[in-house]
């Protein structure tokens, strides 16, 4: 069968198309974040020419749209559309957007970013993030049943038949309802969120009768019973969106930058986009045309029939474009540069699938990225890889990964604040349901944090610097935001009076958060290509990949705070200290950040011994981890991993135990100007500082000892670094450490300087929460002899 090319790219929209409906040949019709839906009817086939028209313009994103076809009263039908303003508006095609609305429909209390109407045209089912879904009547415009029981936003709904209809939600699970609300059925497998949805046509390979995907990147194929029948792999990111083709092929689009097809289980053609997402797709039933709507604002009609394809230089353009596009780096993980093939390798090589994506190191120096073609048997540049930066080149590190920003999020005054890592290559909605998810937040931070990024990254786009304009202070309280204040990016200029005392901290600070899939997906990359340079006894096994696999869901439900894991964690962590110590240092990232998971997810990292009776610190420290001044990464999440050590009792009394040599391997390595390690580093101090004055320890000489020994250690972090949350941790730890005694009180004073240290603290650091914390650590220093 022909391959789709493009018949028609339709600009008219000002921000991104969210969602897109394919009614019939001679109309398409799209939803945007530029708060309108428009239509575009085909004015001319060949070459395709389209007249847009706006359909409903409001205050507000779009998100969803939906046809329904024509009925009796309705004889061209109607266009449905939701979004932000949580007003569902239901409007006949055609009717100019000043005219009033066929009907309105109210009774979500957050976004609608969903809707479908049924086969049988009797009625609409709409998804909100309020956590519900609702059916309503085609006429009557009143809510017939509200499908409760969703723990979280339901970001995909299906009206599967007149008497059936299915939900995703973002808790991972596929509910199935009556008409009538009822709960049917609900179908766990899903280890993300789901985001879209579609039924299958009946003659699908299969014998699936729907499709689910979501962030896991993965297309499931499920029968109405809930029984999962197929996988569906290749998309590298969340996918949005699933349509289906009237021969069975099924269609879908995602954060990849891509629109894929799919026979039965095999991915046929990929579309790659000039975008960095595209968000919706939808098939048309009459002549199995594709339409698509991404993040660059750009409606996209695809046809395999050559007589409704777009010209010769159209298609030229569009190609141009993919090739010209510049790609996050951070879309494609660890680029290694040096390590690269050069272009021969296209000359030499052929794809081993569907969509294969290779990282070329050009002759001028650059990393182009091509995409095998099975079609055409040949590689087709898709863009050229950016550190999409500004022209200062400078980026923030942030838990492993490059970010544009990273800001400072107060969630409770007193306590550290949450980061929020942002790159401009991103969407501000999606980082901000991200950040809202990782921390656990209300859905009602949503719109303040999304309007508190855009307000502070106005301006800047791929190519431009990122850093702060002279004389502020991309740190401090113009980077600081306040979910629940009228005016996000105000700066905080005074303590509030009732400010609640920091001092002393008394439980252990830990950092959990990751996208274990994309760990697993870096380790079995780097397995292969170990492998290809012949380091052949570091290779992991096909046996030891399945154990690595089957690790990931008892791991996450540990994080998430399972007490039941069973013992894939104990094999776990022998695979990922193996791992360790025979994987070259270039190559350990990924196995050191699953160990920084592991220490504080199970007591078997704790006490884990080697044939040689050595714990996981001596397996660090042999390793050379921390010697290795070049990968300062690798150090930062060796000492994150000791600081997860104190989620556990067992890693407390390892961390205890082993307090000499994970002084003696942090401070060798202690370079803190680079932030994220002088974070790490911080944080590992506050948790041995709430560990020594703690009850059982208080009162051992031992204590004091090794309270001494931080307490210089921390004099030092916070006179010669500028990063605030570095400084407020190192704050933390100083003062809690000061509830050992008068010895520690008199040395801080007449040793330590503590009060010079103090003072350039606050000159490097104008926060409120740094001048509160060192008020205190005055306060006690003041009652001291």
């Amino acid at each position: 069968m022909s391959e789709f090319k493009l018949a028609a790219s339709l600009e008219e929209h000002e921000d991104d198309v969210r969602d897109v409906a394919f009614p019939h040949p001679k109309l398409v019709i799209s939803a945007s974040r530029d708060a309108t839906v428009r239509e575009w009817k085909l004015l001319k086939q060949n070459p395709p020419r389209y007249d847009c028209s706006i359909t409903s313009h409001g205050s507000s994103f779009v998100n969803a749209v939906a046809f329904c076809p024509p009925v009796k009263g309705y004889p061209d039908g109607l266009i449905v559309s939701g979004g932000k303003d949580t007003i569902i508006e239901v409007r006949e095609p055609g009717r100019e957007p000043d005219k009033d609305a066929e009907a309105l429909l109210l009774g979500h209390a957050h976004n609608v970013c969903a809707l479908h109407a049924s086969p049988d045209h009797a009625y609409i089912v709409s998804g909100s993030w309020d956590s519900s879904a609702r059916v309503w009547s085609l006429g009557k415009w009143e809510c017939d049943a509200v499908l409760e029981g969703h723990q979280g936003s339901v970001w995909a709904v299906l009206a599967y038949d007149k008497d059936t209809i299915i939900t995703g939600c973002a808790d991972q699970i596929i509910r199935i309802y009556s008409r009538t609300g009822k709960l049917l059925h609900t179908i766990k497998g899903s280890t993300d969120v789901v985001r879209a949805l579609c039924r299958l046509s009946p003659n699908h390979p299969s014998g699936a009768d729907f499709a689910s995907a979501g962030n896991d990147a993965i297309i499931r194929l499920w029968t109405l019973n809930g029984k999962q029948v197929g996988e569906l792999h290749g998309h590298e990111s969340f996918i949005y969106s699933l349509a289906s083709l009237p021969n069975g092929e099924l269609v879908s689009s995602g954060e990849d930058r891509t629109v894929r097809i799919w026979n039965n289980c095999d991915c046929i053609q990929t579309i790659t986009h000039p975008a960095i997402s595209v968000w919706a797709v939808a098939a048309c039933s009459e002549n199995s045309d594709i339409v698509s709507g991404a993040s660059d604002k750009k409606v996209r009609v695809f046809s395999r029939v050559t007589e409704r394809q777009a010209a010769p230089e159209v298609l030229q353009a569009f190609e141009d474009s993919v090739k010209d596009s510049a790609i996050p780096k951070q879309q494609l993980g660890d680029v290694q540069k040096e390590k690269l093939p050069g272009p021969e390798f296209l000359r030499q090589k052929s794809g081993t699938k569907e969509g294969q994506v290779v990282m070329i190191k050009e002759d001028d120096g650059s990393v182009g990225a091509y995409q095998w073609s099975q079609a055409n048997q040949s590689w087709m540049s898709v863009g050229t890889v950016v550190d999409a930066v500004g022209s200062s080149g400078k980026k923030t590190d942030y838990l492993g990964k490059d970010y544009d920003y990273v800001f400072d999020v107060d969630i409770e005054d007193g306590k550290p604040p949450l980061k929020l890592p942002y790159n401009l290559s991103q969407n501000p909605y999606e980082a901000a349901s991200k950040f809202i998810q990782d921390n656990e937040l209300p859905m009602t931070y949503l719109d303040q944090v999304a309007n508190f990024i855009t307000s502070n990254t106005q301006g800047a786009t791929l190519g431009q610097s990122s850093q702060a304009s002279a004389g502020s202070d991309p740190l401090g309280t113009e980077s600081r935001y306040r979910p629940g204040e009228s005016n996000p990016s105000a700066p905080t200029s005074s303590l509030p009076t009732s400010r609640p005392k920091v001092l002393p901290q008394t439980s252990y600070l830990s950092i959990k958060t990751a996208t274990l899939r994309t760990i697993r997906k870096k380790i079995e990359e780097l397995n292969e290509q170990l492998a290809n340079e012949g380091y052949r006894d570091a290779v992991l096994t096909h046996s030891q990949l399945g154990t690595l696999e089957a690790m990931m869901k008892p791991l996450e439900q540990r994080l998430a705070g399972s007490s039941s894991a069973g013992n894939d964690l104990n094999s776990g962590v022998e695979l990922v200290m193996q791992t360790i110590a025979t994987w070259p240092a270039g190559q350990q990232l990924p196995a050191l950040d699953l160990l920084r998971l592991l220490t504080a997810a199970t007591p078997a990292a704790a006490a884990y011994r080697t044939p040689d009776g050595g714990s996981l610190v001596d397996v660090l420290e042999c390793g050379k981890v921390f010697e290795d001044a070049d990968r300062p990464n690798n150090i930062m999440l060796a000492v994150r991993a000791f600081s997860n050590l104190f989620e556990t009792s067992e890693g407390r009394t390892l961390a205890d135990a082993s307090f000499d040599k994970i002084h003696t391997l942090v401070k060798s390595s202690g370079n803190y100007s680079n932030r994220n390690l002088a974070i790490a580093i911080t944080t590992l101090y506050v948790n041995y500082a709430v560990l020594f004055v703690s009850e059982s320890h208080r009162a051992l000489q031992g204590s004091m000892d090794r309270g001494l020994r931080l307490m210089d250690d921390l004099s030092s972090i916070i006179r010669s670094t500028a990063d605030s949350e570095a400084v407020y941790r190192g704050l933390v730890a100083v003062g809690t450490l000061l509830g050992l005694g008068e010895e520690i009180l008199m040395a801080a004073k007449e040793v330590f300087d503590l009060e010079e240290g103090l003072r350039k603290a606050e000159q490097a650091v104008k926060e409120p929460r740094i001048k509160g914390v060192v008020e205190e650590i005055r306060a006690l220093l003041a009652v001291s002899k």
